[in-house]
């Protein structure tokens, strides 16, 4: 254990919490048959030598975090007029999904059975302090998650969770098992040049037959990883707060459960050997699993605008005010298939 990092070991696995970022990896859930699972991404890149050069998120990107605010903006070219209309440059102070994913937190005082982290934010910001408990389940293979924001002032703004996943390398020998949803959503453009496999800004209703970028055919998305590279993202409107990833490959299902009043939406960031600069190298295979408020990540600004997302009655900024600090709690556990 380090001021780096710190790690838990209870009855059903082991956990490491970094201070980067408050970000959560490896954990190692200890099944009912004797098998142990480490479905948390840790990035190949993380403890490499020349990774001190990249923006605090993508130095040791790893596992799970909560971001505030969260997205970044993008340029608007190329995009549709909905769209290209509510969208800016980023402000001079943004940084990618938030001062949270970028910065090392502070450890607090905890039990033996917690860690427990906080970050203040600069004097500008209208958050004043975020904080995280990481708790494992005593009686399961589970971890509890907390995660509370105060505010200076009272403000609106994007929100989300970042549940990052590993994925099996033959393709299709994973699959995400969604319930029951409103609606399902293209990126309106491009992710990556030239590693788009859906339709831009397409509407679907089956996470099975998602409509393909070059014909008239459906993609089953639900079957991991792909066989083309790709770098994609999706939205997903009206899930009741769960999800499951099950990895074929090694044998087990990784559930997500969250709160869908404070995150009403899903995003997933397929990343699919699609990035070739670096660090991504081209070899790349996660997914990211992400209860949101906000419209595809794509930063303060747009979330706060009359997006097509926020026109359609779906949130994509939550209300904070200094009288009643945030507070959301979610859980990620594992079972054998």
């Amino acid at each position: 254990m380090t001021d780096a990092e710190r790690s838990l070991d209870w009855a059903h696995g082991s956990l490491t919490v970094q201070r980067l970022g408050a970000m959560m990896a490896p954990v190692h859930f200890r099944l009912a048959d004797g098998k142990t699972a480490s479905p948390l991404h840790v990035a190949a890149w993380a403890d490499m030598p020349a990774t001190p050069e990249l923006p605090g998120i993508l130095r040791r990107l790893r596992g799970e975090w909560p971001c505030v605010p969260f997205g970044y903006s993008v340029p608007s070219d190329g995009w549709p007029r909905e769209w290209a209309d509510v969208m800016w440059s980023p402000a001079g102070d943004e940084e990618v999904h938030g001062h949270s994913s970028n910065h090392d937190w502070d450890w607090q005082d905890a039990d033996d059975a917690s860690l427990r982290l906080a970050l203040d934010y600069p004097a500008n910001s209208p958050v004043a302090r975020v904080e995280r408990v990481v708790t494992p389940d005593p009686s399961a293979p589970a971890v509890d998650l907390i995660f509370r924001v105060f505010v200076r002032r009272k403000c609106s703004l994007p929100i989300g969770l970042h549940p990052v996943f590993r994925l099996p390398t033959q393709p299709g020998s994973a699959r995400l098992e969604l319930g029951a949803f409103r609606i399902g959503r293209t990126y309106p453009e491009t992710v990556e040049p030239g590693k788009a496999i859906f339709r831009a800004n397409a509407a679907f209703q089956d996470i099975t037959a998602v409509p393909a970028r070059n014909s008239g055919a459906a993609i089953d998305a639900s079957a991991l990883p792909f066989i083309a590279d790709a770098e994609e993202l999706l939205q997903i409107e009206g899930l009741d707060g769960q999800v499951a990833l099950a990895n074929f490959a090694d044998g087990y299902r990784a559930r997500l459960s969250w709160n869908p009043n404070d995150f009403p939406s899903l995003l997933l960031w397929m990343s699919n050997r699609g990035r070739t600069a670096e660090p991504w190298n081209g070899d790349h295979l996660a997914i990211g699993i992400e209860p949101v408020c906000s419209p595809y990540g794509l930063g303060p600004a747009t979330a706060l605008a009359d997006n097509p997302i926020a026109l359609s009655g779906v949130p994509t900024a939550l209300e904070f005010s200094p009288e009643s600090p945030f507070e959301t709690h979610y859980r990620i556990s594992v079972e054998s298939l």
